[in-house]
């Protein structure tokens, strides 16, 4: 079963939150998670909320079961540039700067693990 979480307007580059996400893709929730966490980036925030969201509807399409972090897998996850604000800054000689500060839009997907397999050692 899949789930997905979408962050629109994100004032954040999206150059900059590609950074973040190329980290968590294809990792297991609980160990997203803990890089979200434990990164320095302020694109970590925004990304660990939408992770947790996608996570939250997963729960809620299993009727509210609490899941495993461990267990759930990010299948999808990419970022999207959004509109821009566009400021003007003045320039020296009557010129003018632009200023343009990006927003973006992340997508993540989630998916629950078919078959969880525990192989014991001796």
């Amino acid at each position: 079963m899949e789930a997905h979480a979408i962050g629109r307007y994100i004032r954040c580059s999206p150059r900059k939150m590609r950074l973040v996400i190329d980290l968590i893709r294809y990792k297991t929730a609980a160990e997203a998670l803990a890089l979200l966490r434990l990164s320095p980036k302020r694109a970590a925030r925004y990304a660990e909320k939408v992770l947790r969201s996608a996570l939250a509807n997963l729960a809620s399409k299993q009727d509210n079961v609490s899941i495993d972090p461990a267990t759930i897998i990010i299948t999808r996850a990419h970022v999207d540039p959004g509109p821009m604000f566009k400021r003007i800054l003045p320039a020296p000689m009557g010129r003018a700067y632009w200023i343009r500060r990006r927003t973006n839009h992340v997508t993540i997907v989630v998916r629950a693990q078919e078959n969880v397999s525990v192989t014991k050692r001796a």
